[in-house]
């Protein structure tokens, strides 16, 4: 029998990884989460046939693996209520909060506790997100195949060698998806501002998006030389190019991505204050 698993918040994200884990067969008898507003538990109970909980320490003592899935302004709070439990029960933890490092994770739940950080990305509710990981160097190699198996089912998975590079990762494949969107979100409406409805103009980008995104995910071409093939010489793709070159497009995606990883940085030093 599989390790029992306890979520600590019941979340949209908590919920799309119990929905993965019990679809790739974990027995909802292992699962258990925490959940204050009591229709969003009755749901969770209902669907998903796991036990719902009203309280984090009801939810803690059923798990030998805790997924911190709350905000991370209440985390701190919220490793206070546990500590306690963890000292007692030796717990893995699996944090999917940002900004909050693994030093101060330990040091806020107490000896015993291992604790792996992971920042999955938004595509994740629908099964195609990326997740980096990275462990604490008490944490061995069984308990690390348990973090990722959790992970999994919301996509990809990597581990990351040094906690730092989570803040570039943040930058990159946690906020990503935001460019993604923004990117769309202009196209659809110079798309619009060149005279099409907006019906046609979000089709077209939507299709266009995915085609491009499945290009780049299932061919062995980097992303230059699939940008270079649709380029003709003085055609219209180069003349869009062009515009963007003047403007220093790669620039700004550097500066935009270097800004988040700074903030990403500070938002760690904030949360990890005494």
């Amino acid at each position: 029998m599989a390790n029992p698993v306890s979520f600590i918040g019941g979340g949209n994200m908590a919920r799309s990884l119990i929905g993965g884990l019990i679809a790739r067969g974990r027995d909802a008898a292992t699962i258990s989460v925490s959940e204050p507003d009591p229709q969003r538990r009755q749901a969770l109970g209902a669907e998903l046939g796991i036990a719902a909980c009203a309280s984090n320490l009801e939810a803690a003592a059923r798990g030998s693996i805790w997924v911190l899935a709350v905000k991370p302004q209440v985390l701190r709070a919220v490793c206070a209520e546990l500590r306690a439990t963890a000292e007692q029960q030796r717990p893995l933890v699996v944090s999917i909060a940002a900004g909050v490092r693994i030093d101060a994770l330990a040091r806020w739940l107490g000896a015993g506790a291992r604790v792996v950080r992971a920042m999955p990305n938004t595509p994740a509710l629908i099964g195609a997100g990326i997740t980096a990981l990275v462990a604490a160097a008490d944490v061995d190699t069984d308990s690390r195949a348990q973090a990722q198996a959790i992970l999994q089912p919301a996509g990809e998975t990597l581990w990351l060698a040094r906690e730092d590079d989570l803040d570039a990762v943040t930058a990159v494949s946690g906020s990503g998806p935001a460019y993604f969107f923004a990117l769309m979100e202009a196209m659809q409406n110079a798309a619009i501002g060149q005279g099409l409805d907006p019906d046609t103009a979000a089709h077209l980008v939507r299709a266009t998006a995915l085609g491009a995104a499945r290009m780049a995910a299932e061919g062995d071409e980097s992303p230059r030389v699939l940008r270079e093939r649709v380029t003709s010489p003085k055609g219209t793709t180069a003349a869009a190019l062009a515009v963007f070159d003047s403007q220093g497009f790669a620039a700004l995606i550097d500066a935009a991505v270097a800004a988040a990883t700074r903030r990403g940085a500070e938002i760690a030093q904030e949360m990890a204050r005494d």
